[in-house]
């Protein structure tokens, strides 16, 4: 039986998830919530985007349900021992790629080796060679013959499989809406096909379509081959870009979740009450920006990395220490970076103030707190809304940049950043090691591609002035 391990992150992820979820209820009966919402998903980019950012978030809700797997020999009295290793159910679903460790690099779908190394024959002698993969490319045997014909066969395969899926997919989609509308299924699918629908479900299809094909070739290449070639130590880059995506994910997250009340309470609260209240808020936010980011987070890494070293009881396997030390990034990151949006929503109170309905609503006796909370909160919450959807691609960026300096997260965890900064001296080798880089990369491309995307399709829907535009 297998033994639970809930990490402090992933119990603020799956809190968030539900929050998301009480927002999604509680704004499709707000027609003032609701009808922005529909705006945004009514268009080709932001519901091409909004499927990519799911797909993002599906691996890393799957990366963060961890466990720990019972051990073999338990002993004749009943008492249950599990593996210092902590798994998730990422890891059993890309089990081979977790499993299959290679002795060192070796570039995308290669059979041998990058570097020639001195291998002892049978008969004593001594010859410089690609040494053959042990896991790579087996199945094609000595000298990894018809490989190109064996690549070219499994994409086939998968078009195959994608075609085939994404057709009972329009099928099932032409079906509900038909129900839905009171038309057939077949006109029903050629309106999908020809994108004569209100939601652009032809776009939803095609991006569907795309990653489905790319979840089918890599479940039928990486299987047999190293897709994206592997590390020095052998790992399959495409296991850690994958699991890189958790990390990138909660930084750009749960910073976000640290940030809000700052920003949120002192904005309001200095742009409402003016006087030593907005001079205190803006010498706070002033002095803080004063301060190079980096520097504070640097010396709250060290102080935190002194604390596990004086403390090792605390921590009772390493994804637990890689786990608070992610956590206490993301609390530094929250703490430092609240101040551009508390600037923001200071402004827009002290216009709010001068308004007339708040000013009858203070002549009739409304108290200060009830102002705040019926009147002003809700009408500063598009800006809300927007800075933090603009601020999340910002943040993924940020890790990658923290860890490439040495201040990011633990140098143990999978991260972007870790891939980006164990490329340096990969480059400057020869030959050169370019895959590292190049998956990380793309993998953090694709999510910040997709949220800026996504975030101007939502500035657009909730911003007064483009509307008015």
């Amino acid at each position: 039986m297998i033994k639970p391990v809930i990490l402090w992150t992933d119990a603020l992820v799956f809190l968030l998830v539900l929050v998301v979820i009480g927002f999604i209820l509680y704004a499709r009966r707000k027609p003032h919530l609701a009808t922005p919402w529909k705006r945004v998903f009514a268009g080709r980019i932001a519901a091409g985007s909004s499927v990519v950012l799911l797909a993002f978030v599906l691996t890393g809700l799957l990366d963060s349900l961890h466990f720990r797997l019972p051990l073999a020999g338990n002993g004749s009295e009943g008492e249950v021992h599990y593996a210092v290793e902590v798994l998730s159910v990422l890891d059993m679903l890309v089990g081979p790629l977790r499993t299959r460790v290679e002795k060192t690099y070796s570039a995308p779908f290669a059979t041998h080796l990058y570097a020639k190394e001195t291998v002892e024959r049978e008969d004593g002698s001594q010859v410089r060679m690609y040494p053959p993969l042990q896991f790579g490319g087996r199945h094609l045997g000595a000298g990894g013959r018809h490989k190109a014909e064996d690549i070219l066969r499994r994409c086939l395969r998968a078009l195959a499989v994608t075609l085939l899926g994404m057709s009972t997919v329009l099928w099932l989609m032409a079906v509900l809406l038909a129900r839905r509308r009171g038309s057939t299924v077949r006109a029903m699918a050629g309106c999908i096909l020809t994108g004569r629908t209100g939601l652009p479900w032809r776009t939803v299809l095609a991006t569907l379509s795309m990653l489905l094909l790319l979840v089918l070739l890599a479940v039928d290449l990486a299987g047999v081959y190293h897709v994206l070639g592997t590390n020095k130590v052998g790992q399959d880059v495409l296991y850690q870009s994958l699991k890189s995506v958790r990390t990138g994910l909660l930084i750009g997250t749960l910073t976000t979740l640290v940030m809000l009340p700052f920003a949120i309470f002192m904005g309001i609260v200095a742009g409402y009450a003016r006087g030593w209240i907005d001079d205190v808020v803006q010498y706070v936010y002033t002095t803080l920006n004063s301060i190079p980011h980096v520097l504070l987070i640097a010396a709250a890494i060290l102080m935190l990395q002194v604390y596990m070293a004086n403390h090792p009881e605390l921590f009772e396997t390493t994804v637990e220490r890689e786990d608070i030390r992610l956590l206490f990034l993301c609390i530094i990151l929250g703490i430092t970076s609240w101040t551009g949006l508390c600037r923001l929503l200071r402004g827009e109170s002290l216009k709010l103030r001068e308004a007339e309905y708040i000013q009858a609503a203070a002549c009739f006796g409304v108290s200060h707190i009830r102002i705040i909370t019926r009147h002003i909160l809700p009408n500063v919450m598009h800006v809300v809304l927007i800075t933090v959807v603009l601020d999340f691609s910002g943040l993924v960026l940020a890790e990658a940049v923290l860890s490439y300096v040495g201040v990011g997260v633990d140098p143990t965890m999978n991260s972007w950043g870790n891939m980006i900064n164990g490329a340096r001296l990969e480059m400057a080798r020869e030959p050169v090691v370019w895959w590292s880089l190049l998956s990380a990369f793309l993998f953090m491309f694709a999510l910040v591609l997709a949220a800026n995307l996504f975030s101007d399709a939502v500035r657009d829907a909730f911003d007064p002035r483009t509307l008015e535009r």
